[in-house]
């Protein structure tokens, strides 16, 4: 009887658990507060989850669109020169590929003002966070009974450095694609023109020298190897959390 009263008393607290451990100023444990407090609990967990989501989606989205507008550029310039074009039609189409450069590096520029901050922030909690994660991994390892726990912490270990690589995955595709705009203007058949109509090669070539990227606060270029770095950073962390506890 006294292991059965135990055992109920067990299965009663893991009940009474909520979603996130908190202590409250009042009695949690009864119906219908505790039914509100998981309801809150949810909505907070869920609505994270959604402007986490909703962000690293709209950096991919604005990224995925440069690409396009680079390649419509590339394709606007290899159509300049494949075509025969008066000279004041020429300036016209030149004129048009120009602007289109422009107003990306603009868009750009604009993405780069937007996210840059929002960054930084990002990899300075994501790196505590994976941090603690990891230390609640390993010590759930030591532990005989702690799969559970190993479970939950491996699943939010993977979406946070999931976080961290989008942004870096975008960072460095953005960064890799905005060269090919200079690689288009030289194997356009620039070679057959009038030195009059490739001078506007010249400019693109020397505008596209300076790539097209998102930093982290002004200070690093997001790309694989500042998400190699985080990584890196948080595996010493961690050893230095383990050789103090």
């Amino acid at each position: 009887m006294e292991f059965n009263h135990m055992h109920s008393d067990e299965l009663s607290n893991e009940e009474q658990q909520l979603f996130l451990k908190m202590e409250f100023p009042f009695e949690d444990n009864v119906s219908p507060v505790r039914e509100i407090v998981l309801f809150v609990q949810f909505i907070q967990l869920l609505s994270n989850a959604s402007v986490i989501g909703i962000l690293d989606a709209f950096i991919m989205t604005l990224t995925l669109h440069i690409s396009g507008q680079i390649d419509i550029v590339c394709h606007d310039l290899c159509e300049l020169f494949s075509r025969k074009y008066e000279y004041n039609s020429y300036k016209g189409a030149a004129g048009v590929v120009i602007r289109k450069h422009q107003n990306l590096i603009a868009l750009s520029d604009s993405v780069e003002n937007l996210f840059s901050y929002i960054a930084l922030m990002q990899f300075f909690t994501n790196t505590l966070v994976i941090c603690c994660i990891a230390v609640v991994i390993v010590i759930s390892l030591e532990n005989d009974q702690g799969y559970i726990l190993f479970l939950k912490s491996l699943f939010f270990y993977i979406a946070i450095t999931l976080e961290a690589f989008i942004f870096c995955f975008a960072g460095e595709y953005l960064s890799n694609k905005s060269k090919s705009i200079a690689n288009a203007a030289y194997d356009v058949l620039w070679y057959d023109a009038k030195p009059s109509k490739s001078r506007i090669l010249l400019i693109l070539m020397l505008r596209s020298q300076k790539r097209l990227t998102v930093t982290v606060g002004k200070f690093n270029d997001l790309s694989l190897e500042v998400f190699a770095g985080i990584l890196k950073a948080s595996a010493s962390y961690v050893s230095v959390l383990l050789a103090m506890s």
